[in-house]
């Protein structure tokens, strides 16, 4: 038997008035899905549990399976070893967001989804200027960076505002904080690195040629979610089972790469709409050629709900179902074959309406080999998995249920 998780970031939603009181999951056309609908059990599942951030990385190491009371650290930790770069005992990794501000006030947490190449310039020159012995930049996809602190007077315990969760705020009243006595020194260095590069950035080149283009500058740098080296158990320890992760973004190939699991960003992978599903289909068949279980990560449809673009949302659902299920199937039915079970999940939900993630339980569908349906759901929906069988479950309960040997 063979497993695949279809992970579509943030696809959750509430219902739109302008699309007839439908969520945009429900507006979508999407017969691949459908098809798997006919023959399926349906659920929900809290990703978000309290006390932890509302973010990609909680949600994902939920889904998966791990205990984030014992794993979680911080997002900059994974991201960190998602690029391949492992934490010393007393370095402290930040993701750093690239960002816009105007008259003050935070109105895009992604540099106007600013290319890598502009992105990775902007980075070595700031690694150049204010990078020494203690502080390290590096780049990574797009607008997704991150900072290194080094030393044993950095620590975690710093409060800090998502910038994906800041639109229209000032960003002055979002400044990193410490949490406790011992962040007094770390927030001091995130505050004054955010000052001091101010005007570094404002001049850079590739600022003044995106402004010439009518583009959002990447005018600050906004620090996040510092953690050192989580500890977490194998996925085979967790299941038995060889497991592999195919994403665009560090966050998802960190948590892979820290459950020592196989971990690709296939060719053309961007993390946003243009990415190649084609490619992201094809590698997670080639991963299940020599692992059980694959998990297909899609960020898109979340970058669109923080942008609160209701009409791409739409498409990358709809580019899901085509051309990355679609694709998938044939793939794999061409290449490998048998008996496969599937399933079909958010990991959050991120209402267009608010712009923001929140912690509402996500819908789920298991479908395929062993795989009884419930009988009076045929369509995938946040409401119709209101309905169905397996709600409210936490924890390690989803990935059990997927390997269970009859699901029904």
């Amino acid at each position: 038997m063979k497993f695949v998780v279809f992970l579509i970031d943030g696809m959750a939603d509430y219902p739109l008035s302008e699309l007839g009181n439908k969520t945009p999951l429900e507006a979508a056309k999407t017969p691949n899905i459908d098809k798997m609908a006919k023959k399926a059990v349906f659920g929900t599942f809290l990703s978000l549990p309290d006390k932890f951030p509302t973010s990609s990385d909680v949600a994902n190491m939920s889904i998966l399976g791990w205990d984030v009371e014992k794993c979680y650290t911080g997002r900059g930790a994974i991201e960190s070893y998602g690029m391949g770069i492992p934490l010393g005992p007393d370095t402290v990794a930040f993701r750093l967001n690239l960002i816009t501000v105007q008259n003050g006030i935070l109105i895009d947490y992604s540099a106007g989804h600013i290319e890598t190449s502009e992105s990775e310039e902007i980075i070595a020159g700031l690694e150049k200027e204010f990078g020494c012995e203690k502080i390290e930049f590096r780049s990574g996809v797009s607008y997704r960076n991150l900072l290194y602190l080094k030393g044993k007077e950095f620590s975690t315990e710093v409060v800090y505002e998502k910038p994906d969760s800041s639109y229209g705020k000032s960003w002055e009243n979002l400044l990193p904080r410490p949490r406790t006595k011992s962040g007094e020194i770390t927030s001091k260095a995130l505050v004054d690195l955010i000052y001091t590069t101010r005007s570094y950035l404002e001049s850079h080149r590739v600022n003044i040629r995106r402004i010439g283009e009518g583009k959002n500058p990447a005018n600050m740098i906004w620090p996040w979610s510092g953690g050192k080296k989580p500890n977490m158990p194998s996925f085979k320890e967790l299941y038995g089972l060889d497991g592999g992760i195919i994403s665009a973004v560090d966050v998802v190939l960190g948590v892979g790469r820290l459950g020592k699991m196989e971990a690709v960003r296939p060719e053309g992978a961007t993390g946003y709409i243009d990415t190649n599903y084609e490619n992201k289909a094809k590698a997670a068949v080639d991963i299940l050629k020599n692992n059980d279980f694959v998990y297909i990560h899609v960020e898109a449809a979340d970058e669109c709900s923080h942008l609160g673009d209701l009409a791409n949302k739409i498409k990358v659902i709809e580019d899901c179902d085509r051309r990355l299920i679609g694709t998938f199937i044939k793939e794999f039915e061409r290449r490998i074959g048998g008996d496969i079970r599937f399933a079909v999940i958010p990991d959050h939900p991120v209402p267009i309406s608010l712009r923001d993630h929140t912690r509402d339980e996500v819908p789920f569908i298991i479908s395929g080999t062993g795989v009884s349906s419930d009988k009076k759901i045929f369509k995938y929906s946040e409401r119709t998995c209101l309905e169905g069988k397996y709600t409210h479950l936490k924890g390690r309960e989803f990935m059990d249920l997927l390997f269970k040997d009859k699901v029904g």
